[in-house]
């Protein structure tokens, strides 16, 4: 199995300014993110970056990165234009890393590669795990998937979903066996599919809830879903959990 990993890095951020030249141990977040993306089976890892101080962070540490516009409207915009850039065949097989993910797991980024590697009728992949706490599942600020038998993607919403009718009917105190599934924020995809996802038009369900991915289900597009026992390491939002990520990292190492 052949992939590469791009990591979309966008250096203006609401919550925490110049956010992938935050500093973690002594390197830019965006350089720790592609550190661990190095780790896992990838042939390629590249930093799709909106500035040249991002470049020139990425270059200084050995990190390959390529300079986006500024202007696009989402992650997946920019990786489509990076993959243009690096001229990527078609069925060539693209991990979508965010930037903002220090404490990645190499082995899920192999994972949800292996997904279009076996899943030969989705042009699109990404990973979910269970949901144990109730209050998770209620909260509209996690996405919840739902999958067929095959494990392809039936729908991702800020909904609580699959609803419980029996178990909830008094309110939602526990959630049913097997658990509801937390969507994780990691994607592949093939190339080709990549470069055209951004000309499909918006799905009025995408607009609604706020969730690209549901244009790719709108048009047809099926999403095979890798499902992990473990949640992920943090990301970085806020200063807060920039605080908690280096904490990780200034931890002695066994």
């Amino acid at each position: 199995m052949r992939f590469t990993v791009l990591i979309p890095a966008r250096l203006a951020s609401t919550r925490l300014p110049d956010k992938p030249l935050a500093d973690i141990a002594g390197k830019p977040m965006v350089v720790r993110v592609a550190e661990r993306a190095r780790l896992s089976k990838a042939q390629r890892v590249v930093v799709a970056a909106d500035s040249p101080a991002i470049v020139s962070a990425c270059e200084a540490h050995g990190v390959q990165a390529v300079l986006t516009a500024t202007d696009h409207p989402s992650g997946t915009d920019r990786l489509a234009e990076a993959s243009r850039l690096l001229s990527l065949p078609d069925d060539e097989i693209v991990v979508n890393v965010q930037g903002d993910e220090p404490l990645i797991d190499p082995a899920l980024i192999d994972a949800v590669a292996q997904l279009l590697a076996s899943q030969s009728d989705a042009p699109m992949g990404t990973a979910a795990h269970p949901l144990h706490e109730a209050g998770e599942f209620t909260n509209p600020n996690v996405v919840k998937v739902v999958t067929d038998a095959q494990g392809l993607a039936l729908y991702f919403s800020r909904a609580p979903i699959a609803w419980w009718r029996d178990g909830f009917a008094a309110g939602v105190s526990a959630l049913p066996d097997p658990a509801p599934l937390r969507h994780v924020g990691i994607y592949s995809y093939r190339a080709g599919f990549l470069r055209a996802f951004p000309a499909l038009p918006q799905a009025p369900l995408e607009r609604l809830e706020s969730l690209e991915q549901l244009r790719a289900l709108w048009h047809g597009h099926r999403i095979a879903v890798h499902v992990t026992q473990h949640a992920p390491g943090p990301g970085v939002d806020t200063p807060e959990d920039l605080a908690r990520v280096r904490a990780v990292f200034e931890q002695p190492r066994a």
